[in-house]
């Protein structure tokens, strides 16, 4: 395998699966809200945040993590700025207290955090605008959870090479340098991935390259899906498959404790997941139903590697092509990752994968996201169920045929063909969904 290639491959595996606690909408308020405190020096006297609809959409209906319950944006943002530690990125409220869900919930009250939507901005966009002790800090963030693109301390801009500690002593010393949170690396090209590489890939790397990465989403995700199934969080999707389907059938597990997972994260559960495509609804599904069939086959821990190896990049390519938030539920292309790992593992090669990823993009592409909340942990359950019903057409030789819809000739225009439609044409669904959302 070409060596650039597979470099960039464990790079995307590197930088793409990373810890976030709690839905990742709020918890990028609650980042770049602690991130303003930070650099102000002190708690703030008043703020003010500012977003894009996609971002009000996810943040609208779903508990942030670590809060006691808290719902919406000014929660989240009050919440960073109160107990957030900025050095923690998305587990920024890892270390928050009682007194600091207490004290979140008086300043919301108080009408100390004002809420405003930006219109017409990138999907992922916000803006926290910050006062106090005689200073005022903006913090701009866009196009993915973690990535501030402007810190600005008394209308002047932080260069890029000081602490945002060292920029709370003042616009003096924030003119000599620029806050570390905004000096990101240039992201791994995700323009190299194919489902040909990928499969490769599976084939060749070194285990030792993608072990701890790979690890890491074990453990969180499988801790957090088994908290979902043990305690009663959001609508119970994962204890409720449970109840009514027979647990012993492996299709059942991979859809349950993958929805349970959602259920839990989507609720207020104060663990980790690592995430995908920024997601960790989509971290999670990529994970349990791979290590469900790992379970049930018995398979080595050098296979289920691998095995999440495809899953993860697939899911990676499908929605590069949709981007990070839209009115395109991410469950579909991580149900589908899954899938392809599982083919993976089963022994199944390429022209399994390709007409799998065919006939899943094909039957529930365009399912429609309406905001981060506990029925996605429902359209989880039905993205692995079509994803392994598509397993088995594949298995037998069945695919959708080109022209039938939106399948191109081959697996990566039908990608391609799925993605512009998730980018493109449901941008009005977008904008629709949201003004019904707002009551507009």
């Amino acid at each position: 395998m070409d060596k650039h290639i597979y470099d960039t491959y464990v790079s995307i595996l590197r930088t793409e699966l990373i810890h976030a606690l709690g839905c990742t909408e709020p918890i990028a308020i609650a980042y770049a809200a602690a991130t303003a405190r930070q650099v102000l020096g002190c708690e703030p006297e008043h703020i003010k945040v500012s977003c894009s609809g996609n971002i009000v959409k996810n943040v609208k209906g779903v508990t942030v993590p670590n809060s006691g319950g808290q719902k919406g944006i000014a929660a989240a943002a009050v919440l960073g700025a109160i107990g957030g530690t900025a050095e923690k990125k998305l587990d920024v409220l890892a270390d928050v207290t009682d007194a600091d869900r207490v004290r979140t919930r008086e300043l919301c009250a108080a009408g100390f955090c004002d809420c405003e939507l930006i219109e017409g901005a990138e999907n992922l966009f916000i803006v926290i605008d910050a006062e106090g002790g005689g200073h005022t800090v903006r913090v701009e963030l866009q196009k993915y959870h973690t990535n501030i693109t402007s810190i600005l301390k008394d209308g002047v801009e932080i260069p890029d090479n000081v602490s945002a500690e060292n920029a709370a002593g003042g616009t003096e010393s924030a003119q000599s340098g620029k806050t570390a949170a905004s000096a990101a690396s240039p992201a791994p090209d995700k323009g190299l991935l194919s489902v040909k590489d990928i499969l490769l890939f599976a084939e060749e790397v070194k285990i030792a390259d993608i072990e701890e990465v790979l690890g890491d989403q074990i453990r969180c995700n499988s801790a957090i899906s088994e908290a979902g199934m043990t305690a009663p969080y959001g609508a119970e999707v994962g204890r409720t498959i449970a109840k009514y389907k027979d647990m012993e059938d492996v299709r059942i597990r991979a859809q349950a404790f993958a929805a349970a997972g959602s259920d839990a994260r989507m609720s207020g559960c104060p663990l980790p997941a690592v995430i995908n495509s920024g997601s960790g609804n989509q971290g999670i599904t990529v994970t349990m139903p791979v290590l469900a069939y790992a379970e049930k086959y018995g398979f080595d821990q050098d296979r289920i590697y691998r095995g999440l190896a495809v899953a993860n990049l697939i899911s990676i390519h499908i929605k590069r092509f949709i981007g990070n938030l839209s009115a395109y539920c991410g469950a579909v292309n991580a149900g589908c990752g899954a899938a392809c790992g599982i083919a993976w593992m089963l022994g199944y090669g390429e022209d399994v994968i390709s007409r799998l990823i065919t006939n899943s993009l094909a039957t529930i592409g365009g399912m429609v996201c309406d905001g981060a909340k506990p029925s996605c942990a429902s359209k989880i359950a039905a993205a692995v169920d079509t994803a392994l019903l598509s397993l088995e057409l594949a298995i037998d030789g069945h695919v959708f045929a080109p022209g039938e819809g939106l399948v191109k000739n081959d697996v990566e225009e039908t990608i391609q063909s799925i993605g512009r439609m998730g980018r493109v044409g449901m941008k009005s669904t977008d904008i629709e969904i949201l003004n019904i959302m707002l009551d507009k």
